[in-house]
């Protein structure tokens, strides 16, 4: 990809987004936090290309679905985390089919699955940015090929 890692992690506790910093600080990424669903959409606007998002699924306003539905419509390639101690099965379905989600994690969590989740994540982005860029240039030789038949069938020379 080349570019850096954008990593948005959204919770209303504090000591959840400095635990964020702390388990990520040593990745190749760069961490952006907020205390809302709102304030994590203003970073979102305010950075483009934020490759993964994790949000808490219980905060005041809006809550993690919400907010994880709204940047499914906005950005839908940003791979999307909910992380609660909440984990009752319907809120874990709504989240999945709201939010398109990629990967639910309880509280308290651990470290590392968390630091593989989010490296999973980042792989997950990247194939398909790569997928993307493929089916553009595969849609682009289409158009020539068809070109070059239409160029060879006026001159005679197509069957």
């Amino acid at each position: 990809m080349g570019e850096s890692i954008k990593l948005l992690c959204v919770d209303d506790e504090r000591n959840v987004l400095r635990a964020m910093e702390r388990i990520f600080m040593d990745d190749d990424y760069e961490i952006l936090t907020a205390a809302s669903g709102e304030e994590g959409l203003t970073l979102f606007e305010e950075n483009p290309g934020i490759q993964v998002v994790i949000s808490d699924y219980r905060m005041p306003g809006m809550n993690g679905v919400e907010f994880l539905r709204q940047v499914f419509e906005t950005y839908p390639d940003t791979v999307r985390i909910v992380l609660s101690g909440y984990a009752d099965t319907a809120s874990v379905v709504a989240a999945i089919n709201e939010g398109q989600i990629y990967k639910f994690v309880a509280k308290p969590w651990n470290d590392e699955e968390l630091r593989q989740t989010v490296a999973k994540a980042v792989e997950s982005f990247a194939l398909h940015h790569q997928n993307k860029e493929l089916e553009k240039e595969l849609d682009d030789l289409k158009r020539e090929l068809a070109a070059l038949k239409s160029t060879l069938g006026s001159q005679g020379l197509s069957k």
